[in-house]
Parts: structure tokens; C-alpha cells; sequence
């Protein structure tokens, strides 16, 4: 085992672990000892012959190399798998530590499958930044064990003697809230540069994006006339009120992310979050750029900004209900330091069933977070 995945073992029991099954996280616990806690909801409905099996993509120093792989995990494991295994979204956090999740998918089989799992498990954690675990119950199904495996295959480590799993309560906030800073939501110029730069040996085109940056990003003097940002849903009327201020003010309108970015977003929108979130707030910088000297000469206006990119990445990385969102005042809202802020922005809004009717009588190209918006309600309202 690496000493990054053995660096999660000393505060092992002081870990949740979180199983989303139709979109709400089901949590549970480890610990040494069993005092009669109640089985985890996660393990109640599992049928007699059923086995359980965790994977966990622990952080590796490259953090470009374990998104991607965590990315790719997700399809092999879609592809090899025997279809009779139910694949479901996990995660392990230490509750109110930053930066503390650590991703993975819970699988759920049965006595016909648990053998190609196994084998398939047992690749995995000889050649991948991956740490699986099996789950197993007592003979009458009231008590359930985790057991880590080592690198040597089904051969189970001796520090799994017996986890006992455990109920747990829902953490205070949603465990995605605890990696959103700087990887789901980018909070600086330097920090989304940094993960780009990083991919150029993987992805070719972050070269061309990085060459249509500012040379730096610096405090420009407020610009002599006003700038204005229209933010709302696709179809609420956003394009017909930009165009009417433009005509009215005699103001240049800028699209964000700026057109100049158009020949990659296709590219990096099949990228993980990390990537995907990082190449959109270099737009954003970008946009500022235009934005500065735009604004010495006439009223600017924007089509979308800074706050279209965060809510796209909040709504996905925090899955449920609205509840789940960070509460109002975390910082995960807080404008970037370092990002020219807009002298006014209006947020327009319409009727639901208004906005899927001009919507279907548009019929163009969607992103998957765009269609993920027309058809799930609750990523809509978060």
C-alpha cells in the first residue's frame, strides 16, 4: 500500500462514509468495537447472497493525474463489471476537515458476480491509486465487517481484522463542500493557471489556452463607465436584453466565456471538474481582461460571468436537495480577490414551463450541465 493511501489509515474510525442511491448520500461509520449501533441504511436492503465492495480514489501528489483517473475509473468500471453489479457514487471525509474527501464507488453483486469483482478489484489495487474494501455480514445479517484488502490480491491486511460498520448521522454540511475551494470553484487567477499549466503535457490544447491569457492579472483602474451583467437560465431572455441595453447605452457586449475560448469548450467539457472548472475561470479572467478595456471607451455589458460558473459548479458537485447547499455567507460564495467586480448585476428569472417551451422551440447543441438542467428539478433549483 502507498504512503498516500496509508496516510488515511491513522484517523480511519474518525471518517464518514457517504453512499449516494438515487441522488441522496446514505452515511455510515467504522469502529473497532460494535456496541449494538443499528445497521447503516446503505447495508439494510442487501439480499442474503449479495456482496459489497468499496473502491476509494485516494489523492495522489498530482492532483490533475487522480481526477483524470478517477474520471476513467468510472468507464472501466461501467465496461469490465458483469451487469448485474449495481455501481453507485461514494465518498470518505473526515467531517468539517478541508480538503478531507476522498472519492470512490460502492459496488453492490451477488454470489454469481462476487468472483469476476473480485478479480477485477484485485487488478485494480496492484496497479492504481486505489483502496478497496469488501463488506461482509454476520450470519444474521444484524452486524456488518469492513475489510481492507492489501496489495497482495483477495489477501485481506491484518489492520481489517473487523471495522464494524455503523449507522451515522448526516454530517452539518454536505461532504462536497469540504473540496469545492479551488477544484470545484476557483478563487484566483494563479490557482486556475496552475492546474492548466499542469495539463499541458496531457492535453494539448491547454498550450493554446494558456497563450490567450494576460500576461498577469493586476488591480486595473476602475473602468470610466459602467459595467453591467445579465445573468439568469438559458432561455430566460438574456440575449434580447443584452442586445436592447447595447442598442440603448451604446455599450459593447461581451459573452462570457469570452468567444475566443469557442474552438476548445467541446474538448474540455469531457474533462473531470477539476479541469473543466479550471479552464472556465481562466474565461472569467479573460473576460476581466476585455472588460478593462472595453470600459474606458463605453458602457460594457456581459452575458453571464463569474457567477454562472460557480453556480454550475456548486449545483453539481453538491448533490440532493437545496438544503445541502452551503449555508448563505460561506465563503465558497465570496468573489475572487483577485476578478474585476461589475457595477450591477441583473438576474432574470421566468416561469419553469415558459422557459421549456422556448427552450424546445430552439433545438440547438447543449453542454451535459445544460441538459442535466432542463431534465433534474432539483440540480434546476439548486
Amino acid at each position: 500500500m502507498s504512503k498516500q493511501a496509508m496516510s488515511l489509515l491513522p484517523r480511519w474510525c474518525s471518517r464518514i462514509f457517504s453512499v449516494e442511491l438515487n441522488g441522496a448520500p446514505f452515511y455510515f461509520a467504522v469502529k473497532e468495537k460494535h456496541l449494538g449501533e443499528d445497521v447503516p441504511r446503505v447495508f439494510r436492503e442487501v439480499q442474503n447472497r449479495d456482496k459489497c465492495y468499496s473502491v476509494l480514489v485516494y489523492c495522489s501528489r498530482d492532483r490533475i493525474k487522480t481526477a483524470k483517473f478517477y474520471g476513467e475509473l468510472k468507464d472501466k468500471l461501467l465496461r469490465d463489471l458483469p451487469p448485474e453489479c449495481r455501481l453507485s457514487p461514494m465518498s470518505s471525509f473526515l467531517p468539517n476537515v478541508r480538503d478531507s474527501l476522498v472519492k470512490g464507488y460502492f459496488l453492490k453483486g451477488n454470489s454469481d458476480t462476487s468472483s469476476p469483482i473480485e478479480r477485477l478489484l484485485s487488478d485494480l489495487i496492484q496497479h492504481d491509486p486505489v483502496l478497496v474494501c469488501s463488506y461482509s455480514p454476520a450470519e444474521d445479517g444484524q452486524q456488518w465487517t469492513q475489510h481492507m484488502w492489501s496489495e497482495t490480491a483477495s489477501q485481506v491486511m491484518d489492520v481489517a481484522k473487523g471495522y464494524y460498520v455503523v449507522s451515522s448521522e448526516a454530517p452539518e454540511y454536505h461532504p462536497s463542500t469540504l473540496n469545492i475551494i479551488n477544484s470545484d470553484v476557483f478563487y484566483s487567477f494563479d490557482e486556475a493557471y496552475d492546474v492548466m499549466k499542469k495539463c499541458g503535457d496531457i492535453i494539448p490544447e491547454a498550450k493554446a489556452v494558456l497563450e490567450l491569457l494576460p500576461s498577469r492579472v493586476e488591480a486595473r483602474n476602475k473602468p470610466d463607465f459602467p459595467v453591467i451583467v445579465i445573468e439568469g437560465l438559458d432561455a430566460t431572455g438574456k440575449t434580447t436584453l443584452t442586445e436592447s441595453l447595447k442598442d440603448t447605452l451604446g455599450a459593447t457586449l461581451l459573452p462570457s466565456p469570452p468567444e475566443c475560448l469557442s474552438p476548445w469548450r467541446a474538448r474540455f467539457d469531457q474533462e473531470p471538474p477539476l479541469i473543466r472548472r479550471a479552464f472556465y475561470a481562466l474565461g472569467n479572467y479573460i473576460t476581466a481582461d476585455q472588460i478593462g478595456r472595453e470600459g474606458m471607451k463605453t458602457p460594457v455589458i456581459v452575458d453571464r460571468f463569474w457567477h454562472s460558473t460557480a453556480a454550475y459548479a456548486i449545483a453539481t458537485a453538491v448533490s440532493g436537495p437545496v438544503c445541502n447547499l452551503p449555508g448563505e455567507g460561506s465563503e465558497v460564495y465570496c468573489w475572487p480577490s483577485d476578478l474585476f467586480q461589475p457595477s450591477l448585476v441583473v438576474l432574470l428569472t421566468l416561469d419553469p414551463e415558459e422557459r421549456k417551451r422556448r427552450l424546445r422551440n430552439r433545438g440547438q447543441g447543449k453542454t451535459d450541465e445544460e441538459e442535466e438542467l432542463d431534465h433534474n428539478q432539483l440540480f434546476r433549483l439548486r
